[in-house]
């Protein structure tokens, strides 16, 4: 028999718990950072890293909620670049990165479609034991159909149970399809739709956001702020408030918090609808 509990004793999440990098990626949550090719993703990944090993604001802005050992695996950058990009951004945060727990996984390749990687995967978290595991980018992490939802899906419930197994977040890179800067941020990435439906938060950046972005974003956006008061990025789904939802459209750029204002006054719910409203 599977375990059973009534739902009224289920765990509650206390509100410190509810966010890893507060008004950005929660906590505990599996995900995606997806956008077009050289748009950003992997610094994204790397400024979420510093954060939560360091203690330090995100992108400047994002406070951690909590503070811890962090892994990494880049497989398409040289080791020596990875280290270069993590120096830079702890030099603009004012730390050191030799005194952070970041660790990153140095093999020449990982494949989770391969039971022997998937186990030494599995072994080095045990180990490390981060609260925030890094794959970057998820093209380079198997050799299936990234179009085959069949393929696809066993490989994400996999980084599913790491994340259950070891209460840890997971944010996997993913790129975007060709051509789909105009579809809505969740549907154009790449591959099987069960990228869109397996992630509790995306990050989607924009080509189109600032070129030094990881340098903080402008100090006169506020989550929740109106969006032409809003850098150019989508934060979609993730916020234990509401749940979900999701809004694509130039400018972009909102806090999913419960009343935030989208742009053509279109306000944010739960399960990617919007409603027309008559103010913006």
């Amino acid at each position: 028999m599977l375990p059973v509990i009534r739902a009224s004793e289920l765990p509650v999440c206390p509100p410190e718990h509810r966010w890893l990098i507060e008004d950005l990626w929660a906590d505990e949550a599996v995900g995606i950072v997806g956008g077009e090719p050289k748009c950003g993703k992997s610094f994204l990944a790397l400024d979420m890293l510093v954060a939560v090993a360091a203690g330090v604001p995100c992108l400047r802005r994002f406070q951690p909620a909590r503070r811890g050992p962090v892994l990494l695996y880049a497989a398409e950058d040289a080791l020596h670049l990875v280290r270069t990009r993590l120096e830079g951004i702890c030099h603009a945060a004012r730390i050191s990165l030799a005194e952070l727990p970041i660790h990153v996984i140095t093999a020449p390749t990982l494949r989770l479609d391969v039971a022997d990687d998937r186990q030494q995967l599995q072994a080095t978290i045990a180990a490390v034991r981060p609260i925030l595991l890094v794959l970057d980018p998820f093209v380079r992490l198997h050799r299936i159909d990234e179009n085959a939802s069949s393929e696809v899906a066993p490989l994400l419930a996999y980084l599913r149970e790491l994340q259950r197994r070891f209460a840890l977040a997971v944010a996997v890179v993913h790129h975007a399809r060709k051509g789909a800067h105009a579809l809505r941020a969740g549907q154009a990435l790449r591959g099987s739709s069960e990228f869109h439906a397996w992630g509790s938060v995306e990050l989607n950046r924009s080509p189109r956001m600032l070129r030094d972005q990881i340098c903080g974003v402008p100090s006169r956006w506020q989550p929740g702020a109106q969006a032409e008061h809003a850098p150019d990025c989508t934060y979609v789904r993730g916020s234990p408030t509401i749940g979900s939802g999701i809004h694509r459209g130039p400018p972009v750029g909102v806090s999913l918090r419960a009343g935030s204002w989208c742009p053509r006054g279109r306000r944010v719910w739960p399960r990617g609808r919007s409603r027309r409203t008559d103010s913006s």
